[in-house]
């Protein structure tokens, strides 16, 4: 079932001038040794090793005759694809059933069976361009900018100009061709009392829409003006979710124990693809003759979805090897029940990303000069607003704390498209025996990195600088500063609405004149 995985699905091709057929495996396993290739099989035609070639790459091609064991081995580590190029007649366009006899020295002999497609190339559609040795060098930015302009008729003079290395964009962004340019406001210091973010910190928001720094500005000097916003970073977990597919429920059922009881054997699989991911723990749910497991991870300062699939695909792999009960019919690595880059409830309730809460005593004499109105208002302007989200099924009671996530999302260089699972909260305000207002907002699912991904490109690095969460150990931080914009801003928009400030106040900020 996993050797499927290894060929690449849409790679069969006739070559030109009828110079045979080929077809492309990448790893996505394990790193391994290629230690020989016997023969390949295409419909009813066997192929021999001495009429094939394997294609490595940069012009590189050796004889599948030629690889054994004694020094003429290929490495495959995770990520490598080969070619296989056949010497045999081309093949008709429709579906046809592949078969590859090799082996490595992990796994000895391995066969894998698949079927794939010869499709005519009928798309005569211009192709974006690209170099295959240097994609992000000034020459082919040039040639894509020069294409971008001549297809569409159009001189772009903003687009092209930025101030980095384009280099530093390789696993970050393909095709590049320019930068989009957000504005960057400020709003803050905003003071905060966390276990891991302690002083004032200046905000760093990116946004094209009027009014939103400005709101949030309001809202920290609130915040400031009561002695600041409390922070508690209280969960944290990120997930992938694998099904199993049984012939049955009992099977299901059988095989979620098993997973439950060999937790132990299963955890070292896992870490053993990552020196940062560990396994916390998995959670098994079922339903109809599906098991789904619902792999909880830490995975230190990065964001690390990538990271637990790696982790989790190690350990299914054991799984699928070692579980001798019920045939596993069917596996799929995410089963959609991760609910990556999606709202979902099991996120409010099981937390994804980092599960952290802001919260603030306001003052009642600092609210009502400052946001001209009182904390009852506020608190029952709250229940009103809690009828509201629920009967719209609305995954956040409050106001607007996708914005703040957002504008510091882009700002500090976050995967933008988190904001669906990190848009949840939990907004909660009670008027304190003193007459003072108790809010809080509880993030369950934010997800946030200062390791990885686009933190360490130009910008986005120097506005994680600026929060003082570049290094180790910083991601914790980052979140608890994040919830205490959130709050700010439930705060600042919830009062405007509260005190019918809200229109006016977008009617002269907010509005391109």
């Amino acid at each position: 079932m996993l050797l499927k995985l290894l060929y690449t699905r849409g790679s069969l091709h006739n070559l030109p001038q009828n110079e045979g057929v080929a077809f492309s495996i990448k790893n996505r396993l394990d790193t391994v040794t290629l230690t020989g290739v016997a023969r390949v099989r295409i419909g009813d035609t066997e192929i021999p090793a001495d009429k094939i070639q394997v294609d490595m790459g940069g012009g590189e091609r050796r004889p599948a005759s030629a690889i054994n064991s004694n020094g003429q081995a290929i490495e495959l580590p995770v990520g490598r694809s080969l070619m296989f190029v056949l010497d045999t007649p081309a093949l008709k366009e429709g579906m046809h059933p592949v078969q590859v006899w090799f082996s490595t020295d992990a796994f000895g002999d391995l066969h894998v069976e698949v079927e794939d497609a010869i499709v005519s190339p009928n798309n005569q559609k211009p192709r974006i361009p690209r170099s295959s040795d240097d994609d992000y060098s000034e020459a082919a930015i040039a040639a894509r900018q020069r294409f971008a302009e001549q297809f569409s008729e159009k001189e772009f003079k903003h687009l092209k100009h930025y101030s980095f290395d384009a280099h530093m964009l390789q696993g970050n962004c393909e095709h590049f061709v320019g930068v989009a340019q957000i504005p960057v406001g400020l709003a803050g210091p905003l003071t905060v009392h966390g276990e891991h973010a302690q002083g004032d910190f200046l905000i760093p928001m990116a946004t094209t829409e009027g009014t939103l720094v400005a709101s949030y500005n309001r809202g920290i000097q609130l915040l400031n003006l009561c002695g600041g916003v409390k922070c508690t970073v209280i969960g944290d977990a990120m997930q992938r979710a694998p099904v199993f597919v049984f012939a049955d429920a009992r099977g299901a059922r059988d095989f979620g124990r098993w997973v439950e009881e060999n937790i132990d054997l299963i955890r070292p699989e896992a870490e053993s693809t990552s020196r940062v991911a560990k396994l916390q723990y998995i959670d098994t749910y079922l339903s109809n003759k599906f098991a789904y497991l619902r792999f909880n991870f830490s995975t230190g300062d990065a964001a690390g979805q990538n990271m637990v699939g790696r982790a989790t695909f190690a350990a299914c792999s054991w799984i699928l090897e070692n579980y001798k009960g019920s045939k596993i019919e069917h596996f799929y690595l995410e089963s959609n029940f991760a609910t990556d880059k999606k709202a979902s409830q099991i996120n409010v309730m099981r937390t994804r990303g980092k599960r952290v809460v802001a919260e603030a005593v306001v003052k009642r004499d600092i609210l009502q000069q400052r946001m001209r109105v009182t904390p009852e208002q506020l608190a029952y302007h709250g229940q009103v607003s809690n009828v509201g989200a629920f009967i719209s099924g609305a995954n956040n009671n409050g106001a607007h704390s996708a914005n703040g996530i957002t504008a510091m999302f882009i700002a500090t260089g976050q995967d933008v498209a988190n904001v669906s699972e990190s848009s949840a909260g939990i907004l909660y305000s009670e008027v304190t025996p003193e007459g003072d207002l108790y809010i809080s907002i509880t993030i369950p699912s934010l997800i946030v990195a200062t390791h990885g991904g686009g933190t360490g490109l130009a910008t986005q690095n120097e506005c994680l600088q600026m929060l003082g969460c570049v290094g180790r150990g910083t991601v914790n931080k980052f979140a608890e500063i994040v919830a205490g914009v959130v709050l700010a801003g439930e705060l600042s928009l919830g009062s405007a609405i509260s005190s019918s400030d809200w229109v006016s106040s977008h009617e002269q900020y907010g509005r391109n004149r």
